[in-house]
């Protein structure tokens, strides 16, 4: 019998995402098969200390594992990994800024510690939405809402007249952080008078913002699982089946999709194979030109078409998200449960890609 591997779980962080990294990784321990893998847990306070802890799953959920008298503190070395620690892979259920935006990646490649997810060259890609929107486009990949960006800095009025006129007074509008992730920073602009505003919002993210027109059209989902240049498989990318997002909000934010029980998601049924398939091959082939490795969750809307039904509406690519959430409400582990593969059986996978990439 091989030996087994041992798996140091990276949680919490220096983010806007803390606490629902904190319930993500809560959730990955719970599930990941400990006759497999010895699991080891660091949790990255808000300030940004590392600490080894032996806390339960609900004490790092709630935060109380900081409280933890067993804690200890932890230090990388570049080249060798954690000290004092012997370590085989990394799974950093990490979201937002320094967890999904390259930063941490670059930082485990440096220590030379395998880890699950993207590198941090397609993490920092895709995690700026810019950047995204201007990729897709040019390789054509799908069709993309209308958008403009704005940097920290600039005369807010100002700002306002030129984007208004950029979109010929044409609301609403959405704006949103560049960089940040679980809709954190994003507002929805009905008025000129309401932009300056949520420009200055989204700058408390991020210094960059994209602003774009709302796009009538069902929110869907679809989950991605593989490495980008894989030879064959069963590490080719592929596609989930496809999920739909009912924000009880005005619109699916933050508070939305944590904090509102009537938020909700279901699995899409009423499609047309064919039109299943266009959606999953543009969430696989998107997938691949952000060169991602091991997982993403890709967002669209779905418009309605000329029939009055969705199977002959146009397609609009959102956004792609590399480490997307892994609460027991969130939909990345929920596609993949309804497509036939485990929680854990999904964690199983996602190691697999993490040494193999």
């Amino acid at each position: 019998m091989s030996e087994k591997k041992t798996i140091m779980i990276l949680f919490g962080g220096v983010s806007s995402e803390h606490e629902v990294s904190r319930v993500s990784a809560a959730s990955v321990i719970e599930h990941i098969d400990t006759e497999k893998y010895n699991v080891l847990t660091t949790g990255i306070t808000k300030d940004g200390q590392w600490f080894l802890t032996n806390a339960p799953a609900e004490d790092i959920a709630s935060g109380a594992w900081e409280e933890n008298e067993n804690n200890q503190s932890l230090c990388i070395v570049p080249g060798r990994g954690f000290e004092g620690i012997d370590v085989d892979m990394v799974f950093p259920v990490l979201h937002g800024k320094n967890g999904e935006d390259g930063r941490m990646q670059g930082f485990l490649r440096i220590a030379g510690l395998p880890f699950v997810g993207s590198d941090s060259t397609s993490s920092a890609a895709c995690m700026d939405k810019a950047i995204t929107k201007a990729v897709v486009d040019q390789a054509g990949a799908c069709n993309q809402a209308k958008c403009c960006v704005a940097h920290k800095g600039c005369d807010l009025e100002e700002a306002a007249g030129v984007i208004e006129r950029f979109f010929s007074r044409d609301y609403p509008l959405f704006v949103k952080p560049a960089n940040a992730g679980s809709s954190v920073g994003i507002s929805k602009v009905k008025s000129r008078d309401q932009l300056p505003e949520a420009l200055s919002i989204a700058f408390a993210e991020d210094t960059k913002a994209l602003v774009e027109e709302a796009v009538e059209g069902r929110e869907i989902e679809v989950a991605v699982l593989g490495n980008t240049g894989a030879s064959k498989e069963p590490n080719l990318p592929i596609a989930s089946c496809i999920g739909e997002i009912f924000a009880a909000n005005e619109f699916y934010d933050y508070t939305a999709k944590y904090d509102n029980i009537g938020s909700r998601t279901s699995i899409v049924k009423d499609l047309s194979k064919e039109k299943e398939e266009e959606i999953r091959t543009a969430a696989v082939s998107i997938y691949e030109i952000m060169g991602c490795e091991g997982l993403a969750r890709v967002d669209f809307f779905l418009e309605q078409g000329e029939s009055g039904g969705y199977d002959d509406g146009i397609l609009v690519f959102n956004e792609i998200n590399t480490l997307p959430g892994f609460t027991s409400i969130s939909m990345y582990p929920q596609l993949w449960e309804a497509s036939g593969v485990t929680y854990s059986e999904l964690i199983d996978r996602l190691i697999d890609l993490a040494f193999e990439k």
